[in-house]
């Protein structure tokens, strides 16, 4: 038992000081110590082992204050990558997008394919290709227009993932862990990061892709709600009865949109929606808003956001989430 207790302490101020090596990039042992509040006697011990993995470099030597210079160590940011990849319809095609990062969030290789229909086996040999090229990839994410249930694909509004095994099959080919997350809930993930959000603040994300139904993604608390089986925001299913499939003119599409709005406003009563489409400007949407506002009065009404930048807030969220699958979790109990 004692053991097991010194053994997460140890992994406690491991994670303690690669955590403030991240943010700080450069340390010597002693600026270690004060910024972790560990001993300088535990420091030393920690950074050499971080130094033999790899994690740490040794950098400069500096002068210090009357006394030895001191070495300066420098973080790693290269130590372990992920393979961020998403997928999404362009032109009625597959657009897959698969970026290389690295524990700064710098972008090392970015590619896209363009696949008429999804492939499974072109996919998982574009995987190989990264892996091969990137031996310190450690993590998989990957977006989709989608949920998993059990690992499954059972909801998509792209046909050709549903059904597909995607989490089992690559970690069985590759033997790494791969976290597959819905593109709405990384696309409202990557637009909350940006903004100065207060404590409570629930905000929604709806996409509406062109001949494909919505999706929404609910933020709260800095998480996403998921609900049973992850289908929270599942608006494709609300009793509307629209082709989203086929042709829609604007004022149908605007009219559809206001209906979505006020319904998922008296559910949840959020703070901000935040509206990812193409279909219409804000010329044709905000009269459309206002009018429908007189029609169906609230007591409150969300701060409603028209946005362009989806692919970029997606790719961001996932990035984040992948990411966030390398920080260490502690294995001792």
């Amino acid at each position: 038992m004692k053991k097991a207790s010194a053994n997460l302490m140890k992994e406690i101020n491991l994670n303690n000081v690669r955590q403030v090596m991240k943010r700080v990039e450069t340390a010597t042992k002693p600026q270690l110590a004060k910024l972790t509040s560990l001993s300088v006697v535990t420091v030393n011990s920690l950074v050499k082992e971080l130094h033999d993995l790899g994690e740490l470099f040794e950098d400069e030597i500096v002068p210090s204050n009357g006394g030895r210079p001191a070495l300066t160590y420098r973080y790693n940011y290269d130590f372990s990558l992920a393979l961020v990849i998403y997928i999404k319809e362009k032109q009625g095609q597959e657009l897959v997008s698969a970026t290389v990062v690295n524990l700064e969030d710098h972008i090392l290789l970015k590619k896209e394919y363009l696949m008429p229909v999804f492939d499974r086996q072109h996919f998982y040999e574009m995987i190989r290709h990264f892996l091969i090229l990137y031996p310190s990839i450690k993590v998989i994410g990957i977006g989709i227009p989608g949920q998993t249930v059990n690992g499954e694909i059972t909801v998509s509004g792209h046909q050709e993932l549903t059904g597909v095994r995607m989490i089992e099959e690559i970690e069985f080919q590759f033997g790494l862990p791969v976290m597959v997350e819905n593109d709405v809930n990384a696309a409202v993930i990557g637009y909350c990061a940006k903004q100065d959000l207060e404590d409570g603040q629930i905000v929604l994300g709806i996409y509406f892709p062109t001949k494909y139904p919505p999706g929404m993604g609910i933020y709260l608390d800095g998480k996403i709600v998921k609900g049973k089986n992850g289908m929270a925001g599942e608006i494709k299913f609300l009793p509307m009865d629209l082709d989203w499939y086929g042709e829609m003119d604007n004022a149908t599409f605007a009219g559809s949109v206001c209906q979505i709005i006020q319904t998922v406003n008296a559910v949840l009563a959020p703070d901000k929606i935040v509206i990812y489409q193409d279909m219409v400007g804000a010329d044709t949407w905000n009269p459309a808003w206002e009018s429908y506002q007189i029609r169906h009065p609230m007591p409150s009404f969300p701060e409603v956001i028209l946005q362009e930048t989806f692919q970029r807030d997606f790719e961001a969220g996932m990035r984040r989430l992948t990411l966030k699958e390398l920080e260490p979790a502690l294995t001792h109990f």
